[in-house]
């Protein structure tokens, strides 16, 4: 009986030294946690040579300036009113302080920029004021007067791209309702004259020029692009269950992962070259797509986002499919021929940056 005890403490003692020895396995044998990903590099690193500047949100006089797009990093154009309130300026913005003022319009016409383009030096722009809209032109060069092109805008529509308004073939072009249904593409010569109209069915809207893009209306977004040059139409390999827009070359495609969490993805019109650019707690950011064809701009937002207004921006480079950080906390962020601009701080007190992509 006794050897039969000292027996079973044996085996029991022998069970406890097997099970004391798996569990330091265990600890011997498991792995360490993995360190967290280094996150994005921050953009004045990785493009040290690029063009940048800070600008002070308000004007030498002290009136809050409101970019409506930049000829390089350092000049930009856009409203101010006056120091009395009595008028809206829109002015050239130099770099070392100079100004250019291109217009005034009283303030009680509720006076508005609606789209802007550029090409070269030269600027146009659409003014609305008293409920009316012209078209107006400057040498941003020169100093000569600008130049009224046309108040036969017709019902003009802007979806705050900077494809609203686009100069091409020596003339201004943007998009507006047709009578009856569908839109018209009007355009007006830079040397002034009458405005032609050409009515496309359907709603669309510009996009790099010679192209249109539907689904301006559709819950989905776009399903077809229209070359109006060569009459030539691009049907989009839209996935299910996502909202997808395109320029002539890429289609950004948002939806939602399997664990509810928004996801970005690019694509070509075709579905080719397929790749997710971000997903979790991220937004989007500007109306326009893949832009230059070599950047997707988006935020990664949490709760201190929802608090400030403020998130991280970030920069997704096509081409070598990294990401880069514009700015840790920041927002106001829009997009304009080449310059990509954001403000950081407080909305009562906050500063400009821009940076000018075509640079890298």
């Amino acid at each position: 009986m006794i050897d039969r005890l000292r027996a079973a403490g044996g085996l029991a003692r022998a069970a406890g030294l097997a099970t004391a020895l798996a569990a330091a396995g265990v600890l011997l044998f498991t792995p360490p946690p993995q360190p967290e990903p280094p996150g994005p590099q921050a953009a004045a690193l990785v493009w040290p040579a690029a063009r940048r500047t800070v600008l002070p949100a308000d004007l030498p006089d002290g009136t809050a300036f409101t970019p409506e797009t930049f000829a390089d990093a350092r000049t930009a154009i856009g409203t101010a009113p006056t120091p009395d309130g009595k008028f809206l300026r829109l002015v050239v913005r130099q770099g070392g302080g100079a100004l250019r003022e291109l217009r005034r319009l009283p303030t009680a016409g509720n006076p508005s920029v609606a789209a802007v383009a550029s090409q070269g030096t030269t600027l146009a722009w659409v003014e609305n004021a008293a409920d009316a809209m012209r078209v107006w032109t400057a040498d941003l060069a020169g100093k000569a007067a600008p130049r009224q092109l046309t108040a036969d805008t017709g019902v003009a529509r802007f979806y705050q791209s900077q494809y609203d308004l686009v100069i091409a073939e020596g003339r201004v072009h943007w998009a507006g309702d047709a009578p009856g249904g569908g839109t018209e593409i009007r355009s007006v010569a830079l040397t002034g004259g009458p405005v032609a109209v050409r009515t496309e069915p359907g709603t669309w809207q510009l996009s790099a020029w010679p192209w249109l893009v539907d689904g301006v209306a559709a819950a989905s977004g776009a399903t077809t692009l229209r070359n109006l040059s060569t009459r030539q139409d691009v049907r989009i390999a839209a996935p299910d269950r996502s909202v997808t827009n395109c320029s002539p070359t890429w289609c950004r495609v948002v939806s939602f992962d399997d664990d509810g969490f928004p996801r970005i993805e690019l694509m070509h019109p075709d579905g080719s070259e397929r790749r997710e650019v971000a997903t979790g707690e991220v937004e989007t950011q500007i109306p326009d797509i893949a832009i230059m064809d070599r950047f997707e701009v988006y935020a990664k937002v949490d709760a201190n986002a929802t608090l400030t207004g403020n998130a991280q921006i970030l920069l997704y480079e096509i081409a070598t499919r990294r990401t880069v950080e514009i700015s840790p906390d920041a927002s106001g962020v829009e997009f304009h021929a080449g310059v990509l601009w954001w403000t950081t701080g407080t909305q009562e007190s906050f500063v400009r940056h821009a940076l000018d992509l075509r640079t890298i």
